[in-house]
């Protein structure tokens, strides 16, 4: 066959995304730190721009959510309060992350949308514009991991239901930098509605993390799980540790009396002590930790209902100074200095609108995640359902890539504490007979009580299969084990044998 050359038109169509709307889609993923450095190099780029003034919140800043569950009922009912308020919070124009309309240049230097001319919430950015030569790849790469994140990496890695990591997640917080956890377990348990002992094993698992001895609770506490690891914690050094105070003082007579050994082993089990960590977190970044704000607040009303509210003090207001750029038009210009004007006219009015717009869109989906995991607000965190994307998309009229962006490095503040909006997603278990599904964590959750409660009567996993079925939950042998094996649970032979040796 022949090769020839030849020219053909061809119609079609495809998606462009102007550079506008490509940097309302960037803000929707930034935390508030980040979008409070791109507004501050935004001001600094652009004439027009201008810091606004900390005022009250603008009206659609604010939700009233009516939760689904009341009490003892699991029935969810949608509200007509919580519609009426998605229509309200839609009405000031297009959504620009689903939209790549843009208004002309005239209108958009001469106005902004939203509810105020002027102010518009803010939220973060790494720098002025959104180009890939703005990315520090070597300063990512040489950066130093803080505590935190090297123990929320092994928390994710750890196995634990999402309950169990919620609450491990708090328990990390509740480290300091020299790493020791320096929270209430009483405290904890009552603001997530969980068992103290279920806390209490979560932070024993928490303290297998490295470095060995974090997230005790005291210095013997530190230096016995370090002893562990190396298999030295017998009687004789448990006593030892419980008399630190006479270790302190170089009392070896009343050590050697305190621990029932001789002179020479006491010397021994001191030196021993010194090769130890006393501060397993000082190892780690310390002085540039951030401490994280939420994005929204959650609080229950006396009527029952909750509010969802931005956070004002996260978003800084920025605004067009149109004064200026009235007078600075009139003036005799350069082609180029009027293009230069009329661009930063046009990127203020932009950037303004995207700040209203992703607040708008951030209260949305909170509302949203509030109103579906209600039961985890009236009854803690057993009760987290199952939940995905593509669920609070479909409610609000959005794009599951959308809600993705905006759960994002964003945080809840909740009367149970500060949460990543991502742990309220989780899968979803088939009930028996066409009822409603659980959350994966949440029979994650159930299978660990029965485990826990099983007494001298052992559980087969098609026992658990069998009991989990009476509760209208349709799972398979093989995800009961997997499931038991994700939470750290010995098969049912080996907790008989256990048993026995304990005996």
């Amino acid at each position: 066959m022949a090769i020839s050359q030849r020219l053909d038109m061809r119609q079609g169509q495809s998606l462009v995304m102007t550079p506008q709307l490509q940097q309302a889609i960037k803000l929707l993923q930034l935390s508030n730190i980040e979008l409070a450095e791109f507004v501050e190099a935004e001001i600094e780029r652009n004439p027009l721009l201008e810091r606004g003034e900390a005022g009250d919140n603008d009206e659609y800043a604010r939700e009233e959510v009516e939760p689904k569950t009341r009490d003892s009922e699991l029935s969810l009912d949608d509200s007509s309060g919580l519609n009426e308020a998605r229509e309200a919070m839609d009405a000031p124009g297009e959504d620009l992350y689903e939209s790549g309309t843009t208004s002309d240049s005239g209108e958009t230097a001469s106005q902004t949308s939203g509810p105020s001319a002027q102010t518009d919430w803010s939220q973060a950015g790494s720098g002025g514009s959104f180009s890939g030569e703005d990315y520090d790849f070597e300063g990512s790469l040489s950066s130093e991991k803080s505590l935190h994140e090297h123990l929320h990496d092994q928390l994710a890695m750890s196995g634990l239901s999402q309950a169990d990591q919620l609450i491990g997640a708090r328990l990390v917080d509740e480290t300091d930098e020299a790493g020791y956890c320096k929270a209430d377990l009483e405290e904890i348990a009552t603001a997530l509605g969980a068992d103290l002992g279920n806390v209490e094993a979560v932070l024993e698992v928490c303290q297998g993390f490295e470095p060995t001895g974090v997230m005790a609770r005291t210095v013997e506490e530190c230096l016995g799980l370090q002893l562990k690891e190396r298999n030295r914690f017998d009687p004789a050094m448990k006593a030892l540790l419980d008399n630190l105070d006479l270790v302190a003082k170089h009392d070896i007579k009343g050590l050697c009396a305190a621990c029932g050994v001789d002179k020479e082993d006491v010397l021994d089990m001191m030196s021993e002590l010194r090769m130890l960590t006393p501060r397993p977190g000082s190892a780690f970044a310390g002085g540039t930790t951030i401490a994280v704000a939420p994005d929204v607040f959650v609080r229950e009303m006396p009527n029952g209902m909750f509010a969802v509210e931005l956070n004002s003090d996260t978003l800084p207001k920025v605004l067009m100074d149109k004064a200026y750029y009235a007078e600075v038009s009139t003036l005799p210009m350069r082609e180029k200095e009027k293009e230069f004007i009329s661009d930063c006219a046009q990127s203020a009015s932009w950037l303004i609108k995207s700040l209203d717009q992703r607040a708008r869109t951030i209260l949305k989906v909170a509302s949203e995640i509030v109103r579906q995991q209600d039961a985890f607000f009236a009854h803690g965190v057993a009760h987290l359902k199952p939940l995905n994307l593509k669920q609070v998309a479909d409610a609000i009229d959005m794009h599951e890539s959308t809600v993705s962006r905006v759960t994002s490095n964003k945080y809840m503040g909740t009367p149970r504490g500060l949460f990543e909006l991502k742990y309220f997603f989780s899968a979803a278990i088939p009930g028996t007979a066409g009822g409603d599904a659980h959350s994966a964590e949440a029979v994650r959750y159930r299978i660990k009580q029965l485990v826990d409660e099983e007494g001298q009567n052992v559980l087969s996993d098609d026992q658990i299969v069998e009991i989990l079925t009476e509760f209208g939950i349709e799972i398979a042998r093989r995800t009961v084990a997997k499931y038991r094996e994700s939470l750290n649970i010995p098969s049912s032979v080996q907790r008989r044998r256990r048993l026995r040796a304990s005996a």
